[in-house]
């Protein structure tokens, strides 16, 4: 009896699993085979290349270069190109990839052909470039082609930086989650192109082989941007900003360089400490809320031109600044000489950095109207985003009189950077305005998308505010700010080469509602002083040892950078004077100068009568005296810039060598002007820079 139960019941049982097998597969087949084809074919996003991003001279900062997979439909080639090439082939791979041998590939292509159902199978997991790939088609089998010979090279984009990290928190990133930073997420809809979409057939191993069939929507590539980033100034401000980092042992530090007239960056470099001695641009401090910070003493110039704005104060007027500290309701300012600057004019109170010079003014002349000194400020541009094309910008803060937080102690301390809150780049645009005649322009980083060579769109200059200021309180200002540098706080970078105007700026940081000696120091400025061409905001935190200031430790990068700018860009130099030669025509070629030997040998057997003065050495200019040509001595002095005016290119690159320097030209004739003035020092190493014409 108890094998008659167990056998009706497995009997049941069996009729059960037979009928659901029916149902299953008439019933609810059409449902189940959707599924099916759901779960193994479907469409899927095919990305879009991505635009490239270039410098303000077409050099790429960012491109997408193609890779391949590379795989094979093992069943697609015929038997006698199958059998023929496999040995070949597999020895191929082998010495390609490194990582198996040619009969691991050769057994690992046959298993695959012969079990039928393979129409995918992935040779190796290795991205390859398109060079490789060139190659890979005239092997055998692959040479093929896909239709006969099964291979398929699964393009998949690269992102690229061919100046590696330079610039790259500038550069930025995008992730898959569409999150990123710097001019990648800013520019994301541009760059990013329009996806396609393309069928596609899950195989064995959790593999997507694409089915190309007439459903495919082909992805539409991305559009390039051109930024305003110039390659090597980026590299000097990044490079300068390092070093002293370093040897300051800082927290962080950022460098913002601007064309004056048309609001470009040339240059925007941020650096953060990782761990001792190691800086990556880690976060936009020129922009980004965590530079957002109290300017201090670079915040003067707003306060100045205020005053000069709604009062009638001079430079000549005289400010008594004590015995070094000054008190205000209960809270006692200090200036950084102990023992005081006494009595001194307003000029000399902005050139030393007098704290309590410049509070003094402002509170007796806005005391009982704080709000319009705020009113000013705002009229400034400093209350407001810039709108800069770059996301994550910092709003600023400017306190109200309006405000709980506002008591007595506000405006004096505003005056000289405290109690507010701006980013170095808002400072930067206002000394910018000030270089530029009083025109306030909102600084760009992108010049123009394009596709190909066409301009789709163009980010033009943008005038924030057509005059900050009067052209009385301009002229005033430039002059303080010229003399800071000249007799001032940064004394320490003034040349006798160019002029420099800037402010330097050390503001003391708050801990716990106390004032600690931990400084955020700055310089901010333009140059050349006389004829502004470039802006330039330098900012170090928290740097460590006993330079400490913003004279110390900010402004040597400004000169630094400055430096290496003005060496290299010749439309800052003033025109040398020219010794130009006239010759008669018919009479004499042209000569103008040379090596003496070369030049005396040239004339004697084109039968040019010619005359040395007495004691020439080996390089001369020539002077045409009525029918002969006189040879007049051209000096050169060891440890001094050589005058090449008149050289041919051979002559000036023999002369400025053996000087010590670097020699780069552009044009073609002779030396017409060079970056570096006669007679200057030469530091060993340096470039000079030569104009032919």
């Amino acid at each position: 009896m108890r094998v008659r139960v167990a056998f009706l019941v497995i009997l049941v049982f069996s009729f059960a699993i037979i009928g659901k097998i029916l149902y299953i597969q008439f019933v609810d087949g059409d449902k189940w085979r959707k599924l099916a084809v759901e779960n193994l074919i479907q469409f899927r996003k095919v990305k879009a290349t991505r635009g490239n991003i270039y410098s303000d001279n077409g050099s790429l900062l960012a491109t997408s270069l193609p890779f391949y997979k590379v795989a094979i439909d093992p069943r697609i080639a015929d038997e006698r190109v199958f059998r023929s090439g496999i040995d070949s082939l597999s020895r191929l791979l082998s010495a390609f990839f490194k990582d198996k041998s040619s009969l691991e590939y050769k057994r690992k292509i046959i298993d695959a052909r012969a079990k039928k159902d393979v129409q995918y199978l992935v040779i190796n997991r290795k991205m390859i470039n398109f060079q490789a790939k060139k190659q890979m088609m005239q092997w055998p089998i692959f040479r093929e082609g896909r239709s006969k010979g099964g291979v398929i090279f699964e393009k998949v984009d690269k992102r690229f930086r061919p100046f590696s990290y330079l610039a790259m928190r500038t550069v930025g990133f995008i992730n898959e989650d569409n999150k990123g930073a710097g001019l990648e997420y800013s520019f994301h809809r541009d760059l990013g192109g329009t996806d396609g979409e393309a069928l596609f057939m899950k195989i064995a191993g959790g593999e997507w082989k694409p089915m190309h069939d007439e459903s495919e929507v082909r992805p539409k590539q991305g559009i390039d941007i051109q930024t305003t980033i110039n390659i090597n100034m980026q590299d000097v401000a990044e490079s300068s900003l390092l070093r002293h980092l370093t040897a300051h042992d800082a927290d962080y530090g950022c460098v913002v360089l601007m064309e004056v007239a048309t609001g470009e960056i040339k240059a925007i470099a941020n650096l953060g400490k990782q761990s001792p001695g190691i800086y990556t641009e880690n976060y936009n401090y020129a922009v980004g809320n965590q530079g957002l910070t109290d300017p201090g003493s670079t915040f003067k110039l707003a306060s100045v031109i205020a005053l000069f704005e709604d009062s009638n104060i001079e430079l000549e007027d005289s400010v008594e600044t004590g015995t070094g500290t000054y008190e205000f309701y209960d809270r006692l300012m200090t200036d950084s000489k102990p023992e005081g600057y006494g009595t001194i004019t307003f000029q000399e109170a902005f050139e030393k950095s007098s704290n309590i010079g410049i509070s003094r003014k402002v509170n007796e002349h806005f005391g009982l109207s704080p709000q319009k000194y705020i009113d000013y400020i705002h009229s400034l541009g400093l209350a407001d985003p810039i709108g800069f094309q770059m996301h994550g910008e910092a709003k600023p803060f400017i306190k109200k009189p309006t405000d709980r937080s506002w008591s007595g102690i506000s405006l004096p301390w505003m005056s000289i950077g405290y109690e507010l809150k701006i980013s170095p780049l808002q400072t930067l645009m206002l000394y910018n305005a000030v270089a530029n005649n009083g025109k306030m322009i909102k600084p760009i980083i992108v010049k123009e998308t394009k596709l190909a060579d066409k301009t789709l769109k163009a980010y033009n200059t943008e005038v924030v505010r057509e005059k900050i200021c009067s052209d009385n309180t301009l002229a005033k200002v430039r002059k303080m700010l010229e003399g800071v540098v000249e007799r001032g706080t940064a004394n320490n970078i003034n040349n006798t080469i160019y002029k420099i105007a800037g402010k330097t700026g050390t503001a003391q940081k708050i801990k716990n509602g106390q004032y600690i000696k931990d400084y955020y120091c700055s310089f901010a400025g333009y140059f050349p002083a006389d004829k502004p061409k470039y802006s330039c905001i330098v900012v170090i935190d928290s740097p460590k040892g006993y330079r400490k200031y913003g004279s110390d430790v900010a402004a040597p990068v400004f000169k630094e950078i400055a430096d290496k700018i003005y060496a290299t860009d010749l439309d800052l130099h003033l025109p040398i004077a020219r010794t130009k030669v006239s010759p008669e025509h018919g009479v004499f070629p042209v000569i103008r100068g040379g090596y003496h030997e070369d030049l005396n040998y040239l004339c004697n057997e084109l039968g040019i009568s010619n005359h040395s003065i007495k004691d020439a050495n080996e390089w001369v200019m020539a002077k045409a005296v009525n029918n002969a040509v006189m040879w007049q001595q051209k000096e050169v002095v060891q440890g001094a810039v050589p005058d090449g005016t008149g050289l041919t290119l051979r002559d000036a690159y023999y002369v400025f060598e053996n000087a010590g320097l670097r020699v780069k030209h552009v044009g073609h004739g002779r030396v017409s002007r060079q970056s570096m003035p006669p007679g200057a020092r030469i530091v060993k190493g340096n470039t000079i820079y030569i104009e032919l014409e």
